[in-house]
């Protein structure tokens, strides 16, 4: 995975998984849970596009580096689950309030926003796992089509 090419396709990989996952299921939140106007959440969506290419790959070496860490625990299954939520919580909520705030959200509108999205980063972060790792696979990045057969 070091290699360039295979660090281009993890990166693309990333990239499109986090634009596409944090797309939908910020909007989904914004508009149904913290109140936001279907405008509001549309301008923190579009703003967000731009960040999630910026933050994308590092988030997913992030990721890696708690999965990794996880490895050293004998229930690798539940080890997996809990480092998937640990890194998209710690990583995104404050990248994700910075957005709100950029667009205009208030301060309540933000804590309810980044509150709700840590509860449910509870499947957020795990489902965004097999997502990413499902991209990566589509990808082909390395290491992860062999987890395929």
């Amino acid at each position: 995975m070091f290699s360039p090419a295979s660090r281009a396709r993890s990166a693309a990989a990333d990239i499109f998984a986090l634009v596409v996952y944090s797309f939908i299921v910020g909007m989904l939140i914004e508009v149904f849970i913290s109140g936001m106007s279907f405008n509001q959440s549309l301008s923190s969506r579009l703003l967000s596009i731009p960040v999630n290419i910026l933050i994308a790959w590092p988030y997913g070496v992030y990721r890696d580096w708690f999965i990794r860490q996880s490895q050293r625990c004998r229930s690798k299954g539940m080890a997996k689950i809990l480092a998937d939520l640990i890194a998209y919580v710690s990583f995104q909520s404050p990248v994700y309030a910075i957005i709100l705030w950029y667009v205009g959200a208030d301060g309540a509108q933000i804590l309810a926003a980044v509150t709700s999205n840590a509860v449910v980063s509870m499947a957020m972060g795990v489902a965004y796992g097999y997502f990413l790792d499902y991209c990566r696979r589509l990808f082909k990045v390395s290491g992860y089509i062999k987890a395929q057969a």
